[in-house]
């Protein structure tokens, strides 16, 4: 098949070639998919896309004019993706669902670390020469209540990790899974006790409506003062100006953030020499106590490899004229 590869970025190159064993031939492109380069797709079966893509109702229409057949997400979440539109002009769609949940866990557990253990304000100082340690206290993870909004395979795969630190463990999620409750010593709770409770919160839920802006002004009024807040899952899953507001009243004392509501025109790119136009990021960039990441919690080679080869599977079943595993 004919595939154009939308966002591509240079560490996902080789792992899609390598996969891809010359079977498709691949074009691959720097732009995101939007309405002005839908166009683009014009001769192609299929096209890849990457998380930051649009791929609403008017850009499929596009696609499905440009004799597009399939879609593939290099992405868990398909938010990005009308499924109604897609459905309904018979474009096939995919994702992939897991690939890896320990590059995300792992990436949330390393931001909270960084800031409990304020690893950039101490390696700053000494690179300064200035090895004082007044303003760097921390606390013991052990015995911290952590609060886990979303128990797929990664908030699974970060209850197993905080369990062995010895932290107690609230989760919600619509599904109770109680053998693996048992397992990490899990205490499935609602979310207004999870927030009442928990001194560490970190959301690994969708994006769904249902979900958007699940920490809000008045869920951050429920929570313990001083709280830490990591999100590594959907930037829409918190209301960013709430968290300032948080952040300013000493209601939350630490944020980690891996992903940001805003974040499409921003985060993969290099904008070292331009003028930052987004207030919001640039209020939060001025806390001491906030720590933001570029969408990275995922990349890690065995991720990666992941990613790429259930993409191509994906090809090979659609040239097949088979459906994919990874289908949604």
């Amino acid at each position: 098949m004919k595939v154009l590869v939308y966002d591509t970025h240079k560490f996902e190159i080789e792992s899609l070639k390598s996969a891809n064993k010359g079977q498709h031939e691949l074009t691959f492109l720097e732009a995101r998919l939007t309405k002005q380069t839908a166009a683009l797709s014009a001769g192609f079966d299929a096209v890849l896309l990457f998380a930051n893509d649009d791929a609403s109702a008017a850009v499929v229409d596009i696609l499905k004019e440009n004799a597009v057949k399939h879609i593939a997400t290099r992405s868990a979440g398909y938010n990005h993706i009308d499924l109604g539109k897609t459905r309904a002009l018979g474009i096939r769609v995919a994702n992939v669902p897991e690939y890896s949940p320990y590059a995300v866990a792992e990436h949330t557990v390393a931001l909270m670390l960084a800031l409990n253990r304020r690893l950039i304000r101490a390696q700053r100082r000494v690179r300064e020469l200035n090895f004082s340690l007044n303003g760097l206290v921390g606390f013991d993870m052990r015995g911290k209540t952590v609060g886990i909004v979303g128990v797929g395979r990664i908030g699974l795969a970060l209850a197993a990790i905080l369990n062995g630190f010895g932290c107690r463990i609230l989760a919600c999620d619509p599904q109770e899974r109680e053998d693996d409750a048992r397992r990490y010593n899990i205490r499935y709770t609602d979310l207004a006790t999870l927030y009442r409770e928990s001194d560490i919160i970190s959301l690994h839920a969708p994006l769904l409506a249902e979900t958007r802006y699940l920490i809000n002004a008045e869920t951050i009024a429920l929570m313990k003062r001083g709280v830490m807040l990591i999100n590594t899952s959907r930037g829409a899953l918190v209301d960013t100006k709430a968290v300032i507001d948080g952040l300013k009243s000493g209601r939350i004392g630490y944020v980690g953030l891996d992903v940001y509501e805003e974040e499409t025109d921003l985060f993969f790119e290099d904008h070292s020499e331009d003028i930052l136009q987004d207030d919001v990021i640039a209020r939060l960039l001025t806390f001491p106590n906030v720590l933001i990441t570029s969408h990275q919690a995922f990349l890690t080679e065995t991720a990666l490899e992941n990613i790429a080869s259930s993409t191509i599977e994906s090809l090979n079943c659609w040239a097949r004229q088979c459906p994919s595993p990874y289908e949604i």
